[in-house]
């Protein structure tokens, strides 16, 4: 165990002397936490920062449990999850595997047993692919630069030319992938939604300029600049840090 990587666990809990007595016992058996309260704060997180795997309350004041797997998914977060609830109801059990979580413990519990599970669930998620952070992009992919910025997955973390790290979200860092993997090319806006969300993601093309907006003003703050990335009008982007190809697309 010392020599892999301490997975980062997420514990999703409502009660705050619970959700301590588990961060402590979890941080015991040598794993790393991350408590929320909220829903929303979970999500918020998740959107900004890996973690390996979500211990999720049902019981929620926000929304419950089960709503919140529900928009990680839409999300395309393939995040592992184990349910933790005071809630015995087989009906409730069974909703909570079918909608795709992982495990499910019931209230009270023996914290060997909770750690064993969450060691099996790691175990399954490694050994089946669940480390990816978009659809061509992996928490163990090595750090690649992007505009003079050095990008980092494992960490969800951009090193700008001046120094200044910052966090960077996931699917900023799978187009960033994309685009240096497919340098000088004219990448249509299907085949980029392709490869970051997967082909059969429902993704608005609103939503993927929003992505392309934040990737752009990372450009503009390297030396490249922004007309490091154009689009090409009706088709797609270009990414051109050399500017090689400028003739082959307009500002956008």
């Amino acid at each position: 165990m010392s020599n892999e990587p301490i997975p980062l666990i997420l514990i999703v809990e409502d009660e705050p002397e619970l959700a301590k007595l588990i961060s402590s016992y979890l941080e015991e058996a040598g794993m790393r936490t991350q408590v929320c309260h909220r829903s929303q704060h979970a999500l918020r997180f998740l959107k900004n920062n890996f973690a390996n795997l979500l211990l999720l309350d049902i019981t929620l004041p926000d929304k419950s449990g089960f709503e919140l797997l529900e928009q990680l998914r839409a999300d395309n977060m393939q995040i592992p999850v184990i349910f933790v609830t005071g809630n015995s109801i087989e009906e409730s059990k069974v909703r909570g595997l079918e909608m795709g979580g992982d495990d499910y413990i019931t209230k009270p519990f023996s914290y060997p047993e909770l750690v064993a599970r969450i060691r099996a669930v790691l175990r399954r998620a490694e050994s089946s692919g669940d480390l990816s952070l978009t659809r061509n992009v992996s928490v163990a992919d090595d750090p690649f630069d992007f505009c003079s910025a050095k990008i980092n997955p494992q960490r969800l973390e951009i090193t700008m030319p001046d120094g200044k790290v910052t966090k960077i979200g996931r699917k900023e860092i799978g187009i960033m992938a994309h685009l240096k993997a497919h340098e000088g090319e004219v990448i249509p806006r299907k085949a980029l939604i392709h490869a970051v969300w997967g082909i059969h993601a429902n993704v608005r093309s609103r939503s993927l300029d929003q992505y392309i907006v934040k990737v752009r003003d990372y450009c503009r703050a390297s030396p490249v600049g922004v007309d490091a990335l154009r689009t090409v009008h009706g088709v797609g982007y270009i990414f051109d840090p050399e500017g090689k190809h400028r003739g082959a697309a307009a500002a956008a």
